[in-house]
């Protein structure tokens, strides 16, 4: 999708974060830009405006920002996805891999019903390893994932395309080069 580029400068961008190399696109800046973050829950939500759907998951913790206000322009219910051992209740947990290792994630037993129209969010796609555990996570308690949004695409780490192999359409409002 091309994109004004308005909403494009309002990310602010890290060289050597984490490490030597990695250029870190920070999205703090964009959220703090009441137009800019407006327009940017707008556009996630547009293709599903009028549609059912009845949950956004939204992924450990830029997501939760995203996705709750995602979830209230569709009038769907909220689901976090959290790093293991966060969540009070009853939980199914699904382990993903890292660019530098493995983790864990897990979501309430009850929080999606079988068959239900859910929308996974998330900050930025990279490599896709935790945008695929959740979506592995949400298909095992039976949801139907109707779409993976993000704000921010690094297409030249594969993830929105190993995602697209999974049968998981892929909205990104924004792409950035290299790592």
């Amino acid at each position: 999708m091309t994109f004004d580029l308005d909403i494009k400068s309002t990310v602010r961008t890290i060289p050597d974060y984490p490490k030597p190399g990695i250029l870190f696109r920070d999205i703090t800046t964009l959220l703090a830009d009441a137009r800019a973050f407006r327009r940017a829950v707008d556009e996630l939500v547009h293709p599903w405006a009028g549609s059912k759907i009845d949950k956004v998951a939204g992924i450990e913790a830029r997501g939760f920002i995203l996705g709750g206000a995602v979830a209230h322009q569709l009038s769907a219910g909220f689901v976090p996805i959290r790093k293991k051992g966060k969540l009070p209740h009853k939980t199914v947990s699904m382990s993903y891999t890292l660019e530098y290792g493995t983790d864990e994630m897990e979501m309430h037993v009850d929080a999606v019903a079988p068959g239900e129209k859910v929308i996974l969010v998330d900050d930025l796609i990279a490599t896709g390893g935790t945008a695929e555990g959740a979506v592995k996570l949400l298909r095992g308690i039976g949801a139907t994932i109707a779409a993976a949004c993000f704000i921010i695409d690094l297409p030249d780490l594969g993830g929105a395309a190993k995602l697209r192999a999974m049968d998981v359409p892929v909205r990104s409002l924004m792409a950035f080069e290299g790592h």
